[in-house]
């Protein structure tokens, strides 16, 4: 469907269209958001006075013919995530006292809540877990997020049950005394055996794409970020390699990022240049800490299990 509208008057051209597609008829009783405007308009689909502008800020000036090439279904049609749907279980639970709780997060489970309304997420599953085990509680039992994990990662994460331990989990994390290790397998066969990653990363695509981090000097808002790698287990016949990863630091996406760059990365990581997968191999291998109440020194460990899909073991 193929809609002509005159613009006479300043503006931009996504608070322009989003006024025109209001009023047609074939969209009448659907949302046009502004999100909705912003990627018809960076798909290429809108032209002003004949030229394809894909800047949805792009300055309308004076008389201008702005024609709009929609596909109805297309435009209104919002992906789902395809996550799973997951009830957290004992089996699930790798360490549960008073204070805390370590659970074994699965693959394409999003940690907290998303803008997507009703979303399955980790949090939720903790918090329905702890009120099975207590159901006379009045309200929700108290599940504090502590660090996060990307969606597809799986593998250990913790909890706080109490306030009480918040302060010094989070000093932990934010002192770096925390230690964590991730287990990746990537593609390609590094020519050492161990090695560091170093520097400053940050967002590096832009806001209408898919969120991509990169290195990226502090001047413009990189981060300082430090990895460890170790190799393991190699697969010379499919050319993957079983790598153990320090973090000590805790950038987004930083694992991958570093991976990337150095030239290895996570099979299934498409948008950092992995091979096609099932999901991105990468796994929270452990976590060491000091006990919030206790003091006592923790390692909170979870099994690899979707490594046997590759014939690789720890």
């Amino acid at each position: 469907m193929i809609r002509s509208f005159i613009s006479l008057k300043k503006q931009s051209l996504n608070e322009f269209l989003k006024n025109q597609l209001a009023g047609i008829d074939e969209l009448s009783g659907h949302e046009v958001s502004n999100s909705k405007i912003r990627r018809l308009i960076i798909a290429g689909c809108v032209s002003v006075n004949g030229r394809t502008v894909t800047r949805p800020g792009f300055e309308l000036r004076g008389r201008s013919t702005v024609d709009c090439d929609i596909d109805i279904e297309k435009f209104f049609f919002e992906k789902q995530p395809d996550d799973i749907d997951f009830t957290l279980t004992e089996k699930d639970v790798l360490f549960e006292d008073d204070f805390i709780i370590c659970v074994n997060k699965p693959a394409f489970l999003p940690v907290e809540q998303t803008i997507v309304g009703n979303r399955k997420n980790l949090h939720d599953c903790v918090v329905d877990y702890l009120w099975k085990k207590n159901p006379t509680l009045r309200n929700p039992p108290y599940a504090g997020i502590m660090h996060r994990l990307d969606r597809e990662t799986s593998g250990v994460i913790l909890f706080t049950k109490q306030r009480v331990a918040n302060k010094s989990i989070f000093e932990q994390f934010e002192k770096h005394t925390i230690t964590k290790t991730y287990i990746a397998v990537v593609c390609g066969i590094p020519g050492k055996k161990q090695w560091t990653v170093e520097n400053t990363i940050g967002r590096v695509s832009a806001k209408s794409q898919a969120a991509k981090w990169g290195s990226l000097p502090e001047s413009r808002g990189g981060l300082y970020a430090k990895t460890s790698f170790k190799c393991s287990e190699i697969k010379s016949d499919s050319s993957l390699t079983l790598v153990h990863c320090e973090l000590f630091t805790g950038r987004t996406h930083q694992i991958r990022v570093h991976l990337s760059e150095s030239g290895f990365p996570i099979l299934g990581d498409t948008l950092y240049g992995g091979k096609t997968f099932s999901r991105i191999m990468l796994h929270s291998d452990r976590l060491s800490f000091i006990h919030p109440v206790t003091s006592e020194k923790m390692t909170v460990v979870s099994e690899f299990s979707d490594l046997k899909k590759i014939g690789l073991k720890v």
